[in-house]
């Protein structure tokens, strides 16, 4: 518990320093649009630190969440992306680094001829604690007995549910910026349910973060130092895609991956990598006889649900998977393949997500389908053959 305590207050400390004196030793280089960052003041610009630019997949009108937004640069970025009819909240415990991102709200809302963008303090770990609110009550009511204790812990509960921080299912689209790995690894899990938590349903996580090539040594892990420096808090790669879909996600990809690492300790190579994950895959299995046929190149595809596709052969899916396969990131790779007689979920039956089976064409154009027509304006002289 020591070592955590002392990991977590490092980075307190680390980051309260860098909103005072910029370090370059907390980021990466990265080149962001310079039209978004001719409205930002330097301060903002030197003193905020990350390893990659989730905001350049944003989209207009989408509501926004910055985990560790730090002196703001990202939010002041993601709300010209998202524009007037979009909305960008940044959450960051360090109240140095809220000072230098508020300070220049107004300003550059100003210069924008919009204000889309709010600040509020909170651990990213824990969305639903609003700590100004939790520290204006301590301020009222310091703790100095177990009674004084038992009343703060059913304050924090009753605030968590009646105001948190961030309701359930209220943000589009999560990024980060080189946070997630300074998290302690005890509340990594938690970490990601509340991306999950928040986002609506059809939402994403954009996330730029740091990975290892190899599993990080507990010696690196007990050094405040290399942990606040984004390095031996950082997962294994493949570990961190993989908790994405352990909560739940899918359609999880990763979108850059910097072929140079940014640090290498002890032979461990440490990079910057930006990965999507959408949430959306939950609900019942109803079968409304729609297929899918995967285009390729590779012979055959699974999903994160253990669905296999096989290339060029009619898929069976049930109609929640249909609507999955045919938006962003899989439309490109899928052609869907609907009945000729549409059926409706509320008549349909239920499917079987737990095996895969190709979808006989009888079962889309119907058992009593014996039409013949004539050959289709593709074939006539002067046409396609």
């Amino acid at each position: 518990m020591a070592i955590e305590v002392s990991i977590e207050q490092a980075v307190r400390e680390r980051y309260a320093a860098g909103a005072q004196v910029a370090e370059a030793a907390l980021c990466c280089p990265v080149d962001y649009d310079p039209q978004y960052l001719a409205v930002l003041p330097p301060e903002i610009i030197e003193k905020d630190y990350g390893c990659g630019d989730p905001s350049r997949y944003l989209r207009p009108g989408e509501t926004v969440l910055d985990l560790g937004s730090g002196t703001g640069k990202i939010c002041y970025i993601a709300a010209q992306v998202v524009g007037p009819t979009g909305h960008v909240i940044g959450v960051d415990m360090t109240p140095d680094m809220l000072a230098v991102a508020r300070k220049y709200q107004q300003h550059i809302g100003d210069r924008l001829g919009f204000h889309n963008v709010e600040f509020r303090r909170g651990r990213i770990q824990d969305l639903r604690t609003n700590l100004t609110i939790v520290e204006q009550y301590l301020q009222r009511h310091p703790i100095a007995s177990v009674t004084d204790l038992q009343a703060f812990e059913a304050f924090q509960a009753d605030q968590r549910a009646s105001q948190p921080l961030l309701a359930d299912e209220s943000i589009d689209v999560v990024v980060s910026n080189c946070v997630l790995n300074l998290v302690q690894d005890n509340d990594k899990r938690q970490l990601f349910g509340e991306i999950f938590r928040v986002l609506r349903k059809g939402g994403r996580a954009v996330i730029s973060d740091i990975v290892a090539d190899e599993p990080v040594p507990a010696h690196l892990k007990n050094d405040p130092e290399l942990w606040s420096g984004c390095i031996s808090g950082a997962l294994q790669e493949h570990e961190f895609l993989q908790a994405f879909a352990d909560m739940g996600f899918h359609g999880v990809e990763v979108l850059k991956r910097d072929e140079q690492p940014w640090r290498t300790v002890e032979g461990i190579e440490f990079r910057s990598v930006t990965v999507t994950a959408y949430k959306g895959k939950q609900g019942p299995c109803w079968d409304c006889n729609q297929a899918v046929i995967y285009k390729g190149p590779w012979s055959e595809v699974k999903d994160d649900d253990g669905h296999t596709l096989l290339r060029g052969v009619p898929m069976a899916v049930c109609e929640k998977t249909f609507r999955l396969y045919t938006r962003e990131p899989y439309a490109q790779h899928i052609i869907p393949v609907q009945p000729l007689t549409p059926i409706a979920v509320e008549d349909a039956q239920p499917f079987d997500c737990t095996r895969d089976s190709v979808r006989n064409p009888r079962e889309t154009k119907g058992l009593e389908y014996r039409a013949t027509t004539d050959a289709g304006a593709c074939c006539e002289p002067g046409k396609c053959c």
